[in-house]
């Protein structure tokens, strides 16, 4: 553990379809190109020795070091701090258009604000998760690396030419760049590392560099600024929306689950899976949390992305399902999982897993999910339509036939099938958002059969999910297990906040499932998922737990869990997706739906403190 960096203890760069992880030590270990599902071009965060890094840190071994972004920016600025002096790295990626393109710049900007500091440079990439070798050519004007299936990394310096030579250059026997910098209060130096450039290096002069830090930061802080939020936790939740910014696809508008995989849901276990890919799910948490901060273009794009998903196999399917859970951001479905056996994963935790095998899995709930964030879209304004209402009406065709059945639900466990309960809420979900559709809008629908389907999926979650012994809902049928899925079942309106199974639903929750304000999804010992070992609390379901207690008139309380929430985030206000017994972070980093989530409940209690 001791050779990696804790999982929070990293910030975030993109430029709107990849990103990158800095370290607090400098350190860019996770970057791939040119899209966030491709693969790695530096993979250290997996792997210290064969992943692959661009280092900028102090040559002096004692040095401290904070990490801060610019107010209201994606631009990421780490310093260091000795006896002898102080220096900052900026590390910014410009960012690009709305058409997908090749060609990405990471830029890292080092100067000295103090003294004087030598700083160690080390630019090593592993292209194709570390499985292609590379060749490294050194010119006037910068470097390039070329990688064996025509993939170049290129390295463009930033400097005057009229500079005096402040950088010592070595090659290693790997084919990587080492330098050393040494600069006095003052003095600025960088790089630009670029994919796809398409032409041999150039240096580049420091007004090129501020013209690309002007431009970055004017677009962070102009689109920032159409955030309503005048709310408590300003400043909170809108890190949280750039962060949501900088993991969404441009082109599709498809937001990732993260930017990273096979990072551990525990320590050395086998809980390792590759979250860069767009599930259904995170469909109506994004609508809900991008149209309450005003950002209504993003949701507009998301909503256009998510119907494309239903009109592409509307009603079809068979048992499957016309809808996938997961897609890759640019809509398509072939995410064959795979196993990169020569990397030893984060900290020895294997196994490194690219793609996801989950995405062929049955989970009734997003259906719910979809009718549920193209209604709220519709009631503010997105219109709906006649080819995305016939689409609609033929998955909820579809859902009629099938809702009935065992499936693999939320949490998308390899344990087999199940009656789970929140699959069924959602489902009657799906019903009712398609009724209210069809009636505010006249449109022709199978209203008879969906009442009936609707009322019957709530008598069956009244008789079926509820456990007179928990008395609570519980995670399946004829099963006593709890399941903080079942914490949304207010949210969305099965359930009244003031019925008094959901208060003693929301009890039982608490003495079972929440650890000093943290939220467990479920005790995988009581039910089993098919998989070894553990895992740590969920972020998104703790976030969850306050909407819940916020809207049951508990707001005390779910104030209390929010602040303590606030003192698990990164120095930067990241999480990931679980948080362990010691406070640390585990999981995909960072976590859009955490974010998401963490959006909503600061809406939610904010309305519920000032009613109160």
């Amino acid at each position: 553990m001791d050779d990696y960096p804790l999982i929070e203890n990293h910030g975030l760069i993109g430029d709107l379809q990849t990103a990158a992880l800095v370290t607090t030590e400098g350190v860019v270990d996770w970057f791939c190109s040119p899209r966030f599902d491709s693969p790695s071009v530096f993979g250290a965060l997996l792997d210290k020795e064969k992943g692959g890094h661009c280092t900028v840190r102090p040559a002096h071994q004692t040095h401290a070091t904070k990490q801060l972004y610019l107010p209201d920016t994606a631009v990421l600025v780490t310093r260091f701090m000795t006896e002898a002096g102080a220096g900052e790295v900026l590390d910014f990626m410009p960012v690009t258009g709305t058409e997908a393109t090749p060609r990405h710049r990471l830029v890292r900007l080092v100067r000295c604000v103090r003294g004087s500091m030598t700083f160690q440079v080390a630019i090593a990439p592993r292209f194709d998760y570390g499985r292609k070798k590379h060749q490294l050519h050194i010119t006037p004007n910068g470097a390039v690396f070329a990688a064996e299936d025509g993939t170049e990394l290129t390295v463009h310096p930033i400097r005057e030419p009229e500079d005096e030579r402040l950088v010592d250059l070595l090659t290693d026997r790997d084919a990587d760049l080492h330098l050393t910098l040494t600069l006095r209060a003052g003095q600025h130096r960088g790089l630009v590392l670029e994919m796809g450039a398409g032409g041999p290096p150039a240096q580049l002069r420091l007004d090129d560099y501020q013209r690309l830090f002007d431009e970055t930061v004017a677009f962070w802080r102009s689109w920032l600024a159409q955030s309503r939020y005048t709310g408590r936790w300003r400043e909170v939740v809108e890190r949280s929306a750039i962060t949501l910014k900088l993991m969404t696809f441009a082109p599709s508008g498809a937001v990732v689950a993260a930017p990273t995989t096979a990072l551990p849901e525990q320590l050395g276990g086998e809980r390792n899976w590759d979250y860069r890919f767009t599930w259904i799910r995170d469909a109506s948490f994004s609508v809900y949390a991008l149209l309450g901060l005003g950002f209504t273009d993003e949701a507009r794009r998301f909503i256009v992305w998510l119907s494309d998903r239903v009109k592409e196999r509307a009603g079809s399917g068979g048992t499957t399902g016309p809808l996938n859970i997961m897609y890759k951001v640019d809509g398509s479905s072939e995410l064959d999982e795979q196993i990169l056996d020569h990397w030893e994963g984060y900290a020895g935790s294997a196994p490194v897993r690219i793609g996801n095998g989950a995405a062929t899995q049955l989970q009734l709930d997003i259906y719910g999910e979809a009718l549920d964030s193209i209604y709220f879209a519709h009631r503010h304004g997105f219109q709906v339509g006649h080819g995305g209402w016939t689409s609609i009406r033929a998955d909820l065709d579809w859902l009629a036939d099938h809702w009935d059945q065992a499936e693999e639900g939320i949490w998308e466990t390899r344990g087999g099938r199940r009656d789970f309960t929140y699959g069924r809420v959602m489902s009657w979900v799906a019903f009712d958002r398609a009724l209210r559709l069809a009636e505010s809008k006249g449109w022709p629908s199978a209203s008879g059969r969906w009442h009936a389907e609707r009322d019957a999926v709530y008598e069956q979650v009244m008789a079926k999910g509820w456990s007179e012994e928990r008395q609570a809902f519980v995670q399946h049928y004829g099963g006593d297990v709890l399941d903080s899925s079942l914490l949304r079942m207010a949210t969305v309106g099965f359930l009244t906040p003031e019925d008094p199974m959901w208060a003693s639903t929301l009890d039982a929750m608490e003495q079972e499932l929440v650890s000093d304000s943290l939220v467990y999804r479920y005790n995988p010992e009581a039910s089993p998922d098919g998989l070894r070992g553990s895992e740590g609390t969920f972020s998104l379901c703790t976030f969850m737990y306050v909407d819940a207690l916020a809207r049951a008139g508990r707001t005390t309380r779910a104030r209390l869990v929010f602040e303590k929430m606030m003192g698990y985030a990164n120095h930067l206000g990241l999480y990931s997706e679980e948080i362990d017994p010691t406070g640390r972070q585990l999981g995909n980093f960072p976590q859009a739906f955490t974010h998401l989530a963490l959006i909503d409940s600061a809406l939610t209690l904010n309305a519920a403190l000032e009613r109160r």
